[in-house]
This record gives C-alpha cells, structure tokens and sequence, in this order.
C-alpha cells in the first residue's frame, strides 16, 4: 500500500523533493456521477474517482528563469519522485518563460487544506431520479420520448507552492440535458440546466416546456433567410458571450489582432459597446455560479500563466453599464500592456436591468420574430470584428404579435456578439443557464434573454 496517499500529503511530498528555484504543485482529486436515458428509459449510470497531479518546476538560469510542467494520473507515493524530476528536467531543458514572474507568496492557506477531499456519487441523483421517473410517464401518455443525460462532477483541487502556499478549492459541477421528440422523429426540442447539487433542477417543469414546443412544431412555416427580430434565450446568448470572453485578452487586443484593438493603436477600453445598461461580469462569489477564488493554471498561455497559481481572484466587470472596462491578463501581460491584473475566473454574468422573462417578452412581441431555442457549431470567421458563424438547433419558432405561431426552418447564423450588445434593444430578466455550445467547457453563466432587432440568418439549415 502506499505510504503517501492523500492529497495534500502528495503535495507536501512533492515539494520536499524538489531541488529546483520554485514548484507548483496541483492535485486534482476527481469523482462524477451520470444518469442516461433514451426513449422514456434509464440506459446506462456510473460512478469515476480520479487524481490527476500537476507539477510545475521553476529554475532561473543565466538567460532568465524558465518552466518545465507535467501531469499524470493515479499518482501514489512510488511514482511522485520521477514526476518532480521530470518537471525539473524539463524546466532545466527549456528556454526562458516569456510569463516568467515571481510565485505568488502571502496568500493565507486553507483551513481545509488538510481535510479529505469531497466527493460525489449517486446520491446526488436521490430526489431528481424519481422525479425524472415521473416525467418518463408523463411523457409517455403525452405520446413524446425523451432523450438525455444528467452528470455530476466534484474536482478538489490542492495547490501548494515553494512560497507558502497551501489553497484547496471543491468546485461541484452539474448539468442536465433533455431532448424530447416526437415518435416519427420529426419534431425536436431541448432544455438544459446547470446546477451545483442537482436541488434546483425540476424535470417536470422541464418535461412541460419541451412538450409546449413540440405542439408549437406541429404547424411547420418556412421561411428564406434574411434579417429577422430575433429573441435569443439565455443559454444562446451564453454561447456568444463566453466567446467573447474568451476572445478578450488584452495582449491581444493591444497588439492589433481582435475586435477590442482601437484602429491606429491602443485597446477600446472605455468606449460605450451598448446603448442598454449591460453589465459583464465575473465573480468567484457570485451565488449559485461559486467558482475557484484563486487562479488554477496548469499551463501557460495568453490568458493564464503557470507562474499566477494562487493569485487571489476578484470580482471583475468586463463591460460596465455598456462601457468596455477590462481585458483579461496575466500579471506578465499586464505589464507588456499597462493595464491592470484581471485574470480570468470560471462564471460569467450578464446584467442588463430588464424584469421580463422570455415567456413575457414573446408576449411583448409586435410583428413577426423569431424565437430560438438554442445555437451550435459556433466558430470563428473573422477576430478583427469577431464575427462568429453557427447554427440554430431543436426549435426556431415564429411569434406574430406576440404569439408563437408555429416552427420555421434552422439557419445558419452569420454575427459578433459585440456587435449584437450595440444592436439590442432589450434585455430580459438574468438567470442562471446552461451554454448549449460550450457546456463542456464552461457550465458557470446567468444571462438574460436578448431582443435583437435584425438578427442575421444569412442561410437556411437542414440541420435539427
């Protein structure tokens, strides 16, 4: 048995064998828990546990200091040695890390840096299996089959540092996604929800939207592509937004290459990007969206640095009252820039003051617009305005006056979501959604609907 296996003793041990300037080390200790379903019917569930241990050596040599990183799995106490004298060795065979900065230092520990990490099983699934029974049978007489998965994750993460640090942080990780069709396959609807614990997700109520969708489909209109009204839901308006997010590092921008590099020189920090009061934001405490207080880098790159692990994260506004206030950096790229340290934290949130729900804004609705359900397959066509391309999926509706009148045709979308923000003419009530696009990578958002005016469908889809 080994004689070294928890967590934060992996990390202890580590950093006493290290011979080098400075090590980082990170354990990942990982457990999920899943739920799928087809046709009214559990399919398969399951239950991982994992540990993933991260170690980062810094050496300084005559040229300035460089890094040397590497992650393996199921580490025990037999395989730490030659993981930190890998790490070493890639450090000593690297050449200066451009990021290079001082290892954070002065970081209060954790109180529970010691304690056994958290873990989650099927239990989490407790009240929402049955209640997901019950929605099987409801589905069933409505003559509907749904189709989907639910999976719970708990990653406790253990970073120490040769400056001192000792951090832990739990970050529980929940979605569900539901797919209800019709049995001749013709008509599709989907809803999605994030959740930390699994206690706020109803699938009743989801079961009775998508089965409201599912009759709006039964009259088919098609329509020719063009510039329509459009209401994008949360979670599309999510998938647009974490782009952005992601397209946002200032390093970037200041060096000419993206939609917030000001023409001559310099970022468009400061300038109005919204005539509505829209509000980005991120905070690691915001509630319901908690996300890690301190950066966790397991590589580098424009919008991380090895070198930060353990910098306390703020909250930080992005866009403020429809104003460009922050790009993300690192504190390596805050000094090429000049601007502030604004790293990068796992949720997004968009405030934009509005009190109506999509339900109230369909209602709102004069004329003919689009509803949509939700948006995939987005990528990038062009970073100097961020013009993105993707598809609609599982549902556009037609609203006249302020009724849904039945289901058109998918398109394929051709837009910026910065330019969207200086083209909406309303927001909706914030709300905690699931990106449909990037729920793999980024589950942690609140949203608003978004009315767009002349939202571009610049062709008609197969696709469902």
């Amino acid at each position: 048995m080994s004689r070294v296996s928890k967590p934060y003793e992996i990390v202890e041990r580590a950093l006493e064998l290290s011979t080098t300037d400075g090590l980082v080390v990170i354990a990942d200790e990982h457990s999920s828990a899943n739920l799928r379903w087809a046709g009214n019917a559990l399919t398969t569930n399951g239950v991982t546990r994992g540990r993933t241990l991260t170690v980062i050596a810094t050496v300084d040599g005559a040229k300035g200091t460089a890094s040397g990183v590497v992650s393996r799995s199921a580490v025990t106490a037999d395989d730490l040695e030659p993981l930190v004298r890998a790490a070493e060795a890639a450090a000593r065979g690297a050449g200066p890390a451009e990021d290079a900065q001082p290892l954070a230092s002065g970081v209060p520990s954790s109180p529970d840096f010691t304690d056994a990490p958290a873990e989650t099983g099927s239990e989490v699934f407790a009240d929402f299996a049955p209640a997901l029974g019950d929605a099987f049978s409801r589905a069933r007489a409505g003559g509907r089959e749904l189709y989907g998965f639910a999976n719970h994750e708990l990653n406790s993460t253990y970073l120490g540092t040769s400056t001192g640090l000792r951090l832990r942080h739990d970050q529980p990780t929940g979605t569900l996604e539901l797919n209800a069709k019709s049995p001749d396959r013709t008509r599709s609807a989907w809803a999605g929800r994030s959740t930390r614990d699994f206690k706020d997700v109803d699938p009743a109520a989801l079961d009775a939207e998508l089965a409201q969708r599912l009759r709006w489909a039964e009259r088919r209109i098609e329509l020719p592509a063009g510039r329509y009204e459009t209401l994008l839901p949360p979670t599309a308006v999510a998938d647009l937004l974490i782009y952005q997010l992601w397209s946002s590092t200032a390093r970037d921008a200041v060096e000419g290459r993206t939609v917030f590099s000001k023409p001559g020189g310099g970022t468009r920090l400061g300038e109005t990007l919204a005539p509505l009061p829209l509000t980005l934001r991120s905070d690691p405490h915001a509630p319901g969206l908690e996300s890690s207080p301190f950066v966790i880098a397991h590589s580098s790159g424009d919008s991380g640095s090895v070198f930060d692990n353990g910098l306390p994260l703020a909250p930080t506004d992005w866009v403020r009252e429809g104003k460009l206030e922050r790009l993300t950096t690192t504190r390596h790229t805050a000094g090429l820039t000049g601007l502030p340290v604004s790293p990068a934290i796992d949720n997004l949130v968009l405030d934009g003051g509005g009190e109506r729900s999509l339900e109230e804004m369909v209602a709102a609705t004069t004329g003919r617009a689009l509803l949509l359900t939700c948006l995939w397959y987005i990528r990038e066509v062009d970073p100097a305005t961020l013009l993105l391309t993707g598809l609609t999926r599982d549902g556009v509706y037609l609203v006249e006056d302020g009724e849904v009148v039945g289901e058109v045709n998918n398109f394929r979308f051709n837009e910026s979501p910065v330019d969207l923000l200086s083209r909406a003419s309303e927001a909706g009530r914030t709300e905690k959604t699931l990106p449909r696009e990037w729920g793999d990578w980024f589950t942690r958002a609140a949203m608003p609907a978004l009315r767009i005016p002349d939202f571009n469908m610049s062709s008609v889809s197969q696709g469902v």
